[in-house]
């Protein structure tokens, strides 16, 4: 039997895009409830959610936070999380800690881009959906217009369960269409209450074949009956409340809250993780007195408090002051004290059970995705599906002293951010970061001069292109160099040729009678090795090529393994200006998400990159296209889609081969230094 604590539990995440009033919407949830003597505002800075330095000065949320209030016998756990897409990492985790999103559509801008993008991810991970649509005191708004633009682009199931008196800044109030009053206002705008109230009944009974078949046959369902079939109807998509708001007037916000508490599935009704133990995937009772499983949801690295872990309970208790155990390494961690977490503030509590939320101070080796459970245990739950960055730039310093902490400051930016990749590129020696946007990088390094006092300068990355060659070529060099005392020398005599894309080199020992002593090839291949690593041409690493040592000459006193490797070097230069040099470029598999509309202006595009399509496929009202292009033609894709298309295209790339560069176009290809820089003479 499920606790009762557990049953109270409304756990929430406020998703949708940016500027819909979702933080504002929080302020006037915690005022109603009595958690804040007065609402704060976000353009004042005063908001109990957006309390990072960085959301303050720009106004708009960037990490998602943790608040709670009671409601009506209810336990409030309410995430807000950031509506832009540059910050879509943030609100992902949220989904996985929470059995409802609350979807906030504005009333002016209506469905954005990121309103499909949290509405699909919290489809994908099982959550009941609800849509509000807040700021509709806004001027120049058409409620009718939005409502049936939600059901065309969400689906019919999409229902009203109440609509506001009045639109825009005439608008005086909100009226119930479960419970409509005896006559209706005027100025009712959305539709007939009564018919909306039918459709809803209608959708919810579905979730229920016994329901279904009474409410045919009766043509009624009780008030009790109804109570228990809509938490099951959200969870199963039969049905998607909408509900009108104003946070800035606090129209509406009372009865969203009534509608959560009385509806909203708690931990018990809502969508059921699962993981595993060892080789077996379970279900996670939300027990108390189960085995303690929970994961983590979100960190936060302060340069004065330290790193603070928050993480979601979805099975058993855990006390303060114990240990857990994290098998992603397979150690346990001793925790300290458990914290609640409201904003910014904390306080400390005992325990924390089934379905509720919590943070912990101090643990380093736990990050954002990890299971947590007691020692000698192996559950496993699922990774926490993050979107794949795809906006780099490289970095450097700008001070030269701090070259040694840069590297630690940029990784606890991405502890905290799991659509934050730093890597250090072993072919380009830059130090690159990955993220979401451009606007998602330049907030990482903000913080990173904020917290770490760390200014860096930014590049676009240096692209790894290769150097090859197209034909057969040979070459014969004599290194000999006498400066007073024992000389060098060394001749070798070499064939090259082109093997199969992707090959990479293969050395041939073909001397025959000893021309090249034996204790000297050795140092021909690492010679020949050397320069293919450094580059032959522009300093790129030579790939593709089959190299065979035929012939050559020693001395009996001054030939030595340095003085061949040398000869190595030289002889493969001259042999590969001989065979055809050609440049090979990283070419991306990129698949591009758009309306249909944007179809000519994107291919298009392509084509003027020098893009090949490769198919289209369509998914709803949205085509996908999927194409290769050159990765010098994408470095900044990111925000000429964005401009092109308005931020309503996404897109996903990865790396799919190398190809050769154009001859027209080899002259762009900057020089990398390396083996071509200078002759390499010893």
């Amino acid at each position: 039997m499920a606790s009762p604590e557990v049953q109270r539990l409304r756990n929430l995440s406020l998703v949708g895009h940016g500027s819909t009033g979702k933080t504002s919407l929080t302020e006037t949830m915690l005022f109603k409830a009595g958690a804040v003597k007065r609402r704060g505002r976000v353009e004042e800075g005063t908001t109990v959610a957006d309390h990072d330095a960085e959301e303050k000065e720009r106004k708009f949320s960037i990490d998602a936070a943790l608040v709670h209030f009671p409601w009506k016998g209810k336990e409030f756990q309410v995430l807000d999380a950031p509506g832009y897409p540059d910050f879509l990492g943030a609100a992902t985790a949220t989904l996985r800690a929470v059995e409802t999103a609350v979807v906030v559509v504005g009333a002016h801008a209506g469905v954005a881009v990121n309103t499909r993008k949290v509405w699909e991810l919290a489809g994908a991970e099982g959550l009941a959906r609800i849509l509000v649509v807040n700021r509709i005191d806004n001027e120049n708004v058409s409620l009718e217009e939005l409502l049936a633009s939600l059901r065309e682009s969400f689906g019919d199931r999409c229902i009203p369960v109440n609509l506001p008196i009045g639109q825009g800044p005439s608008v005086s109030g909100i009226v119930s269409a479960l419970a409509p009053p005896a006559s209706t206002p005027a100025g009712v705008v959305g539709g007939d209450l009564a018919e909306w109230r039918q459709s809803f009944i209608e959708a919810v009974v579905e979730a229920d074949d016994t329901a279904l078949e009474k409410y045919l046959g009766e043509g009624t369902v009780s008030d009790d009956e109804f109570q228990a079939l809509l938490p099951r109807a959200l969870v199963a998509g039969k049905v998607t409340p909408v509900l009108f708001t104003s946070a800035e007037k606090d129209l509406g916000v009372a009865e969203l809250l009534d509608f959560l508490a009385a509806y909203a599935p708690s931990p018990v009704e809502g969508v059921r993780r699962r993981a595993k133990k060892g080789d077996e995937e379970v279900a996670l009772e939300p027990d108390p007195a189960k085995p303690f499983v929970a994961q983590v949801f979100k960190s936060v690295t302060d340069p004065f408090v330290g790193k603070m872990t928050y993480f979601r309970v979805f099975s058993g208790t855990l006390e303060s002051n114990t240990a857990i155990f994290n098998p992603r390494h397979g150690k346990p961690e001793r925790i300290g004290n458990l914290l609640q977490v409201q904003g910014k503030e904390t306080k400390n509590i005992e325990r924390v059970g089934a379905g509720m939320m919590a943070a912990v101070a101090k643990v380093e080796n736990v990050a954002i995705g990890d299971t947590l459970c007691p020692e000698k245990t192996s559950w496993q739950m699922p990774p926490i599906p993050f979107p794949r960055p795809m906006v780099s730039v490289s970095v450097e310093p700008k001070s030269r002293a701090d070259e040694q902490k840069i590297w630690g400051s940029i990784l606890k930016i991405a502890d905290e951010d799991h659509t934050f990749l730093p890597r250090r590129d072993a072919e380009t020696h830059e130090l690159v970061i990955t993220g979401l946007s451009n606007l998602h990088l330049d907030v990482a390094l903000h913080r990173l001069k904020r917290r770490y006092q760390l200014e860096v300068v930014t590049h676009v990355p240096k692209i790894a292109y290769r150097e090859t060659i197209s034909r057969k070529s040979e070459a014969r060099y004599r290194h000999k160099k006498q400066t007073g005392g024992r000389g060098q020398f060394g001749e070798v005599a070499i064939r090259i040729e082109p093997v199969e894309r992707g090959k990479g080199f293969e050395f041939v020992d073909g001397v025959v009678g000893g021309s090249v002593p034996n204790q000297f090839i050795p140092a021909v291949e690492k010679g020949i090795r050397e320069i293919l690593e450094k580059g032959a041409i522009k300093g790129y690493r030579v790939v593709d090529v089959r190299v065979e040592l035929w012939d050559g000459k020693d001395h009996p006193v001054d030939s030595s393994e340095q003085a061949f490797k040398t000869a190595a070097r030289m002889a493969f230069r001259q042999a590969m200006a001989g065979a055809g040099p050609v440049f090979l470029e990283p070419v991306m598999n990129l698949e591009i998400t758009t309306p249909s509309r944007f179809m000519g202006d994107i291919t298009g595009d392509l084509n003027s990159r020098r893009g090949r399509i490769q198919g289209m496929d369509s998914i709803g009202n949205v085509q996908v296209i999927k194409a290769t292009v050159p990765l010098a033609e994408v470095m900044t894709y990111s925000t000429e889609l964005r401009s092109m298309t308005g931020g309503e295209c996404s897109y996903s790339m990865e790396f799919s081969h190398y190809d050769v560069v154009p001859s027209h176009m080899e002259a762009k290809i900057p020089s990398a230094g390396g083996a071509a820089a200078a002759e390499d003479e010893e």
